[in-house]
């Protein structure tokens, strides 16, 4: 069944138009309290990132769920893993985000985590979706829900965060940036690293409720890297608005992304003998990781581009680490979803062990050059498009000419009239050139 409101990644769009409106996040609690909260004495959490419209979606799913007769921890602002992490700790049936991730302020969005701190299935999420068909009613007044708010949930998940590595083990000695992106880890990332032993230098720490992701954090990395070589850090850390993505900059001001993070960690498990299965990737992981991982004895397995997809076959084949390009790293052996903190930590903990920088520990990958054009459509569906013979032929084409040192992919966009068209390979120019060629076999097809 396709969703109606839910997308890949909950519920997300600019506040008061579409569904991100007030009266729909009230109903939305209630039909959340009505599917998930059905046994006596339910309860949910609910945080958010530093939006100014979280207080007005908060007031909103509280009434919603007061109304269904489910109980209510208010979190306050909280990263994105913070809240999966506290669902499980309080035993709730589920937990509420009000985030819109690395989006701008005025953006706002929904996403819901389990009683395992794990996404939603997709037949709850139906569930939910059928259950806002139907006229909105109210308990009695004896079986309404109470809220509660929560005074220490900062503290409790900074003592998570720092239980991802081995009791025994400080950074005293290391200086660090960290950037908050003015988002839901202001006050506990500099934190968590601080009690660990690290000089914090914090940046992006003063939200505003309209400062989040506005030129800092993991979106905008130049802030960082520029103040990494002001002070002359070892390295800078990057979350975004929710505290899920995490990009880093070594001392001499290089950019790592999800990829370069996903070869330390997986090297790292590796090294300690903790490592099982393959890595998770998706169709846009850089090639060059690839091969720097086959390099290790380590395999990579590609999904659709999104976390859901990466944690759906992290699940199935029961392996531990996957991610994205975007830094969205996922340790199943530490935590039940992607969580920028922990795998920060993840990274610090092997400079620590290894003695080795983080330059030094990110130069077994060699990334090739990968190039992506987005080519809008005015008549012709993805489809058609997508099933012409004269596209596959080119497509083959460019294949052979790339042979084992690159790759094409053209996929239609998920949300908009688009086919995206990448080509990656160990020759910019020549990478260059085949997307342009394939740019006009596509636009030529669609006119």
């Amino acid at each position: 069944m396709k969703r109606k409101y839910f997308g890949t990644d909950g519920i997300r769009g600019r506040v008061g138009e579409g569904k991100i409106n007030p009266e729909f996040v009230l109903k939305l609690g209630w039909a959340a309290g009505r599917v998930l909260g059905r046994e006596s004495g339910s309860k949910m959490v609910i945080g958010k990132d530093t939006r100014i419209s979280g207080y007005m979606f908060e007031s909103a799913l509280e009434a919603g769920l007061v109304a269904a007769g489910v109980d209510i921890h208010l979190l306050g602002p909280m990263p994105t893993p913070g809240i999966a992490y506290l669902t499980q700790t309080l035993h709730a049936q589920a937990g509420i985000v009000i985030s819109a991730s690395h989006n701008p302020h005025y953006d706002n969005g929904i996403k819901f985590f389990s009683a395992e701190g794990c996404k939603l299935p997709d037949e709850i999420e139906h569930a939910i979706e059928a259950e806002l068909e139907r006229p909105m009613t109210t308990v009695g007044s004896e079986f309404l829900g109470k809220a509660y708010r929560m005074d220490d949930a900062a503290g409790r998940y900074i003592e998570f965060c720092k239980r991802s590595i081995p009791w025994d083990m400080n950074f005293r000695g290391m200086k660090l940036v960290v950037d908050c992106a003015n988002g839901a880890t202001y006050h506990i990332a500099p934190h968590v690293f601080t009690e660990l032993g690290a000089e914090v230098i914090a940046i992006g720490a003063e939200p505003d409720g309209l400062n989040i992701n506005a030129e800092v954090g993991s979106t905008h990395i130049g802030t960082l890297r520029q103040e990494v070589l002001r002070q002359g850090t070892d390295l800078g850390i990057a979350l975004d608005g929710d505290g899920d993505r995490l990009m880093m900059v070594d001392g001499q001001g290089e950019v790592l992304d999800g990829d370069d993070i996903l070869y330390i960690i997986a090297c790292s498990r590796q090294s300690h003998d903790e490592f099982h299965g393959s890595v998770v990737g998706t169709q846009m992981t850089n090639l060059g990781l690839e091969h720097a991982l086959k390099r290790e004895g380590i395999g990579l397995e590609r999904t659709k581009v999104g976390d859901r997809y990466i944690m759906e076959r992290l699940r199935m084949k029961g392996w531990a680490l996957g991610g994205e390009s975007s830094g969205h790293i996922i340790c199943l052996d530490r935590t039940t979803t992607g969580d920028g903190i922990i795998s920060a930590l993840q990274v610090l903990a092997e400079i620590h062990s290894s003695g080795n920088s983080l330059s030094e520990l990110r130069g077994g990958v060699e990334k090739y050059p990968q190039v992506l054009q987005n080519i809008p459509l005015e008549t012709v569906s993805a489809a058609e498009i997508m099933a012409s013979d004269r596209l596959k032929q080119a497509v083959t084409e460019a294949e052979m000419r790339l042979g084992d040192g690159g790759r094409v992919l053209l996929r239609p966009s998920g949300t908009e009239p688009l086919i995206r068209v990448m080509v990656e390979g160990r020759d910019g120019e020549q990478v260059n050139m085949l997307v342009n060629e394939l740019t006009r076999t596509v636009e030529s097809l669609a006119n």
